[in-house]
């Protein structure tokens, strides 16, 4: 059977095998706390690889010390840390899958002892500090920061970089009516609100000259944040610099009540890829092949990211492909068990 889930694409000049994606998902597994790689994060990502995922994406993945997550997230802020992410890659390629990394910054959700730092000075909640409002020197650093980001990466030898837009953190928090409330050419309107992901992207492709995708929350689940219109005003914004995916995931810039269900964060990234005629990626409670199948068959989407999916089965894809009666071909050491 030919399932179109296990058919190649390309993004500029970087081809996946096919429509897979490993999500990025945070591992807090840098045991130093100085962003580091460790044993285990090479032996996660190399086993979905082996899998045959397409594409495998790195967690998210520090710019700046202050914009982890955690203490244990993994960082790329400092020239240290390439030789590990290296490493990773590098085992994601011995199994002719594709290396992504998603590039963070927490913001006003970091959970440090250090100062942290957001669009306003407007804590998450009552159990999350009141972060510093950024000034233009704190997003001109941040800025730079991404830039050197995605230096860090191309020597790391990654094929495709994602900026992290959603779940409430940096990007979104300047994005968002709910978290901006400046009054300066960052606030204010949705142009301005835009202003620092643009610039972003602007400062990464630099010294990046490969494929850009970026994850955003494309539902906040408040009335006063922003509109699905806007999510469409951003893409259209994004495409024009050429970004080449936008992954629609939803939720996390402020405190919410959600009922997922299966594909429940589907509908946006259709809605966005029909009317800005971009690719995009749906996340979600993706959990069958053959539900992977309907969304590419029917052009919802053009990738499925997993994420818990993955976690359960690092060799989902095989699971995939008999669901679909697709012969899947493993790496030669696996080859006994999957005929």
């Amino acid at each position: 059977m030919t399932a179109k889930l296990f058919s190649p694409i390309t993004f500029k000049e970087v081809t996946l095998k096919n429509r897979i994606v490993m999500s990025p998902m945070c591992m807090y597994s840098s045991e130093q706390e100085d962003g580091t790689v460790q044993p285990f994060h090479v032996a996660h990502y190399e086993s979905r690889a082996a899998g045959q995922i397409g594409l495998v994406m790195v967690e998210a993945t520090a710019v700046q010390s202050s914009g982890r997550i955690s203490s244990k997230d993994l960082g790329i802020w400092n020239d240290s840390q390439i030789e590990g992410l290296k490493a990773i890659s590098d085992r994601v390629h011995a199994h002719d899958a594709k290396s992504g990394i998603q590039l963070a910054h927490a913001g006003r959700k970091a959970v440090l002892e250090e100062e942290t730092f957001a669009p306003s000075a407007l804590a998450f909640n009552e159990t999350y500090k009141t972060p510093t409002a950024m000034t233009k020197e704190d997003i001109n650093d941040t800025i730079k920061a991404f830039q050197l980001g995605a230096k860090r990466a191309n020597e790391a030898g990654f094929d495709i970089i994602e900026l992290h837009g959603a779940h409430g953190y940096l990007i979104n928090q300047f994005l968002s009516p709910l978290t901006n409330k400046r009054d300066d050419e960052y606030g204010g309107s949705r142009v301005n609100r835009y202003r620092i992901l643009s610039e972003i992207i602007d400062a990464v492709k630099i010294e990046w000259d490969g494929p850009i995708f970026v994850r955003i929350s494309a539902n906040e689940y408040d009335e006063n944040g922003n509109s699905v219109e806007d999510f469409v005003y951003f893409s259209f914004e994004m495409k024009k610099q050429g970004i080449d995916l936008i992954d629609c995931s939803s939720g996390g810039v402020v405190p919410a009540k959600i009922t997922p269900f299966p594909g429940y964060q589907l509908p946006r990234a259709e809605k966005i890829k029909k009317e800005v005629e971009i690719a995009t990626g749906a996340v979600g409670l993706i959990t069958s092949g053959i539900q992977a199948e309907e969304i590419i068959q029917n052009e919802r989407a053009d990738l499925v990211f997993l994420a818990r999916a993955l976690l359960r089965n690092p060799y989902w894809a095989k699971y995939a492909a008999d669901e679909l009666g697709y012969s899947l071909e493993s790496i030669t050491q696996y080859r006994r068990g999957w005929q």
